[in-house]
């Protein structure tokens, strides 16, 4: 169940896109829009930010087959820490749906768009100070339809993207095409992956390094207070 989605380039493009720069040339009536987008973006509903008790009590799984719960256990980015895996002491936790069959618990597949994804991952943290978990990341992997169309829909609801690499315009420089929305909390990743014809769909807070880096100090931090 603990298999990582591994983005890549596509994340570190999406902590590079100011919000501000944008306001300064907002047109009036987009104003109470951008006001609407001053909270972290969610995902059917499922809010970046939220606790994992919050999560875990949501009307239904945005997945299927129906009956699809939560699973979760130690995020395996927790490993280079040396933490424990399968913890429930864990600092990093990261969440798939499932469903149980007479063999045992099988990963479900997450709706994205009305289409399957073939991958997904909601990551929760809980940093110094803090007793509860928050989720600060939400990953998913599609294909190439499906971006296409997730691009348009986002565009729509949020504005045009910004282009983080022109790949699109110019796909012999081998890179591949990341789009981005972003707001003061957080923002959204759109990048695909032309060698394998799917591409990932990533949610985050703003600033996961940070996050992260607060998960490891504290991670280290109780480590040492228990020797």
């Amino acid at each position: 169940m603990a298999a990582a989605i591994s983005s890549g380039a596509c994340l570190g493009a999406s902590a590079a896109v100011p919000a501000q720069s944008r306001r300064a040339t907002m047109p009036a009536a987009r104003i109470e829009k951008a006001a609407q987008q001053s909270k972290p973006f969610a995902f059917r509903g499922i809010a970046l930010g939220i606790t994992l008790d919050e999560f875990r009590a949501g009307p239904m799984a945005r997945a299927t087959p129906p009956g699809s719960v939560p699973v979760c256990e130690t995020d395996v980015a927790a490993g280079a820490l040396g933490m424990e895996l399968h913890s429930d002491q864990s600092v990093t936790v990261a969440c798939r749906w499932a469903h149980r069959t007479a063999d045992g618990w099988r990963r479900s597949q997450a709706v994205v768009d009305g289409s399957l994804a073939q991958d997904h991952v909601l990551r929760f943290a809980r940093t110094a100070g803090q007793a509860e978990y928050r989720l600060y990341e939400m990953s998913f992997v599609v294909d190439e339809t499906v971006a296409r169309d997730l691009r348009e829909a986002l565009a729509q609801r949020y504005g045009a993207p910004h282009l983080a690499t022109d790949a699109a315009s110019d796909p012999s420089r081998g890179a591949a095409p990341i789009y981005v929305w972003s707001n003061e909390l957080s923002s959204i990743t759109l990048c695909y992956l032309p060698a394998s014809h799917n591409a990932t769909l990533t949610y985050l807070l703003n600033d996961p390094d940070a996050w992260l880096k607060s998960v490891a100090r504290r991670w280290l931090d109780d480590s040492a207070d228990a020797v």
